[in-house]
């Protein structure tokens, strides 16, 4: 799952340090693709970083639900299909370019369904002290943590998530996901027949979206 669609399980959570755990895999990833850290275990003296650690366990749990799910199995396989035309010449793979159009999907319709708000997720983390994410990090084994540092204070000041909200921004955001691995992944005509594909198939999912979000988090809840 995206940003967004993590940040549903725990929208009404007040602590600023889990709500970055849950989302914090993947800003890492974002901030460097060849790093690898495994900190589920780690147990330490801040308690805000305990709390990024639960925030983090969270997220590996929510994306183990959500992946073994039919919804995403069917949707991810379906999407593949009706947006390999529009695609084609293009680099990307068809399995990653289905997953990745469905998460954007889903956090588009948290947004424009009024499920969650956008402005309280950036609240959350413009909240958390540099110096307690900074311990998790060392802690976590990371190197440099500056390089974590460029990246997150760019993603906060830029907040690009609010783009989300227009059905016409998923094409350009699933081109900035797939230009972590391909240089040029899309062409303008390619991004333009995206662009009509997921509009229609966002469409589709209107109806039934939320049953995944009830399936896990009554998973969760469960635990």
């Amino acid at each position: 799952m995206n940003f967004l669609s993590h940040y549903y399980f725990d929208r009404d959570d007040t602590n600023c340090y889990h709500i970055l755990g849950i989302v914090l895999p993947d800003l890492l990833k974002n901030a460097d693709k060849t790093l690898v850290l495994h900190p589920e275990k780690l147990h330490h003296p801040n308690e805000a970083v305990n709390s990024i650690v639960t925030g983090w366990n969270t997220h590996l749990e929510v994306d183990r639900y959500f992946h073994s799910s039919d919804f995403f199995v069917e949707h991810s396989h379906e999407l593949k299909k009706v947006l390999l035309p529009a695609v084609t010449g293009s680099p990307v793979k068809p399995f990653f370019l289905g997953h990745i159009a469905l998460e954007l999907i889903l956090d588009n319709l948290l947004i424009t369904t009024d499920k969650i708000t956008v402005h309280s997720f950036y609240e959350h983390l413009h909240d958390c002290e540099d110096a307690a994410i900074e311990e998790f990090l060392i802690a976590a084994g990371m190197k440099n943590p500056a390089v974590f540092f460029r990246f997150f204070t760019h993603f906060k000041n830029e907040k690009y998530l609010h783009t989300y909200i227009e059905t016409l921004k998923i094409a350009y955001a699933l081109k900035r996901v797939c230009m972590r691995v391909w240089k040029d992944p899309f062409t303008e005509a390619h991004e333009q027949a995206m662009n009509d594909v997921l509009e229609k198939y966002r469409e589709r999912l209107v109806p039934s979206f939320m049953q995944v979000f009830d399936e896990i988090e009554e998973k969760l809840g469960a635990d």
